[in-house]
């Protein structure tokens, strides 16, 4: 009699990690964050609301692992997608080719089209929300989002000091603002249209400042 082997439970929880994943992105994307629950998201997936319950304690905190996933997927599509010469754009981080306006603006004009993609804005603008009342999720999307992209610029800012394209003085953590915090409160208050052409704005009045030059 040959012994079957038994089935791989590491797959098995994977798939339904992944399943799990998919179906709070979409439902999100569907009926709107305040409308999806626990329960639908179980539905979605074809899985017992247990099993996400073993893996998280909110929908909240579902959704954020979702679209952490979404967001590494989105880097290594765009590692593999860059044009030659811009081959430091691993991890969604910024390239550095020597010229620091160009690497930003770069960097910035795919910003914009991925918080314009309805697939990364709603989850996103849901998160942000979230994190005005929640202070643990605020903490995680701070820590585990916001802040590993934000220390990227401020490495490339420290490699434009280092070869003089920078003033030695200036923080990176404030020059990164200029033009990081601008274009977060467009996208959060919807204020004003993004584009590229904002973006390239942004970056140019940042490393030229206002005055006449």
């Amino acid at each position: 009699m040959v012994q079957k082997p038994a089935p791989d439970s590491t797959r098995r929880s994977e798939k339904s990690r992944r399943a799990i994943y998919d179906a709070a992105l979409a439902l999100v994307g569907e009926v709107g964050y305040p409308k999806t629950t626990i329960e639908g998201i179980a539905a979605r997936a074809g899985v017992g609301k247990q099993t996400i319950y073993r893996w998280w304690s909110s929908k909240a905190d579902v959704l954020l692992e979702a679209f952490l996933d979404l967001g590494e997927q989105a880097a290594e599509a765009a590692e593999a997608a860059a044009p030659p010469g811009r081959e430091g754009y691993e991890n969604g981080g910024v390239p550095d080719t020597g010229d620091l306006a160009a690497d930003l603006k770069y960097v910035l004009r795919a910003t914009v089209d991925e918080l314009l993609d309805p697939k990364f804005e709603v989850p996103y603008r849901a998160l942000a929300a979230e994190g005005v009342v929640n202070e643990k999720i605020s903490g995680e999307f701070v820590a585990r989002l916001l802040e590993p992209g934000l220390q990227l610029y401020m490495r490339r800012l420290r490699s434009a000091q280092e070869a003089g394209d920078v003033r030695p003085d200036i923080d990176p953590r404030i020059g990164l603002e200029l033009f990081v915090a601008p274009l977060a409160q467009r996208w959060l208050q919807r204020s004003g249209p993004l584009s590229h052409a904002y973006t390239d704005t942004l970056v140019d009045y940042a490393l030229h400042g206002l005055a006449p030059r």
